[in-house]
């Protein structure tokens, strides 16, 4: 049946977050509906807010999150109630493409590009005040309790802690997949990572993982640059410390630029000058940050013609739900921590304090 619960809804575009009282629709066939234990703050939800991140109101948000199944529709037989979840922004239906294509993993079920912000028949699970809720990418963890697609969701190890593996479902993932996944960084190589938030920290922790001798960290708030180095950075770099170009300090650094860059941030600037400070022939860079709407990118072609290799990455370039339970084992396994990218734990009602928190770079 349905379940009244608190969520925190977004009614319209650079508004604080309302805590209001929704009603969440059992699941159709092959959903499954979740109580959420923990969700982490994301800059792409902040995107939503600003307009950076197209999406349709009202809204509720969230997309990193754990929990435990509540219910499953007919047909859903990979999951059952009692089970540990992590929902999946990305989904992973494996008919597509690119789900069967073995060089990608942007499911053509997704809602990120065509910004629905519904489930895939067209509908919304969510109710407030007799209007329709909509969904955002599949996911809408914002919420005491959501409903995802069977293929929007992966079961994970029953041991694990959700306040800490719902990083799984999107910062961690893809800052460490951009480096090990997408970039595929070489032991010995040089890399450079701009932006220094829990994504981009979790790049250095993947530089840091494939090998990588020097991992230069950039970003314009130097408070950030100890637990950077913490977590692997060689040097940090404060692009307001210096008169010229960025790109140009970073190619000094190295003498002929690095190997690796990753634009953790979503700035066009800053996606430029990520490509122009890696090695002309053979450097790659990746964007991870998601690019704000409606703004272009205007860059001298010379920069690719000498053989630079331009990549984006989305959800670290993981097979969704193949690799989360993969890397929620590897996290059990100790194979890399998570605890140092969680600063602050709130309740779920001060989510107004949490993005305020996010916003001035805490």
């Amino acid at each position: 049946q349905v379940i009244k619960c608190k969520a925190a809804v977004m009614w319209e575009a650079n508004k604080p977050f309302s805590i209001e009282e929704v009603e969440v629709a059992p699941p159709k066939a092959h959903e499954v509906r979740i109580k959420i234990v923990a969700t982490g703050i994301c800059r792409s939800d902040d995107h939503v807010i600003t307009g950076g991140l197209v999406m349709p109101f009202p809204i509720i948000l969230g997309h990193e999150a754990a929990g435990i199944v509540e219910s499953v529709g007919q047909g859903v037989t990979s999951i059952k109630p009692g089970d540990k979840v992590i929902p999946l922004f990305v989904p992973q239906c494996g008919e597509c493409n690119s789900c069967l294509s073995t060089k990608g993993n942007l499911c053509s079920k997704n809602d990120i590009g065509s910004a629905a912000g519904s489930m895939p028949d067209g509908t919304t699970r969510f109710t407030c005040k007799g209007q329709a809720i909509h969904h955002f990418v599949g996911t809408s963890t914002f919420t005491e309790y959501t409903v995802v697609h069977e293929s929007a969701v992966a079961k994970i190890d029953s041991a694990a802690p959700l306040e800490k593996v719902c990083l799984i479902g999107c910062g961690f993932s893809t800052g460490y997949g951009a480096a090990v996944q997408t970039a595929k960084v070489e032991p010995g190589s040089t890399c450079a990572v701009f932006g220094l938030g829990g994504v981009g920290l979790s790049v250095v922790m993947g530089c840091k993982a494939a090998g990588a001798s020097r991992i230069i960290a950039v970003d314009i708030n130097s408070d950030k640059f100890a637990k950077a180095k913490e977590l692997g950075a060689t040097e940090c770099v404060n692009p307001k410390d210096f008169k010229k170009p960025i790109h140009e300090v970073l190619i000094e650094m190295t003498g002929h630029g690095v190997d690796y860059s990753f634009e953790v941030i979503g700035r066009t600037e800053t996606m430029i000058a990520a490509l122009a400070c890696c090695q002309y022939n053979y450097g790659v860079s990746v964007i991870v940050g998601v690019p704000p709407a409606a703004q272009k990118i205007t860059f001298d072609p010379m920069l690719l013609f000498t053989g630079r290799n331009w990549k984006g990455s989305v959800f670290g370039g993981w097979k969704s739900k193949d690799s989360v339970p993969k890397l929620v084992d590897d996290y059990m396994k100790k194979k890399f921590v998570l605890d140092p990218l969680i600063t602050h734990t709130l309740p779920f009602t001060k989510i107004n304090e949490g993005f305020d928190l996010l916003r001035t770079g805490k």
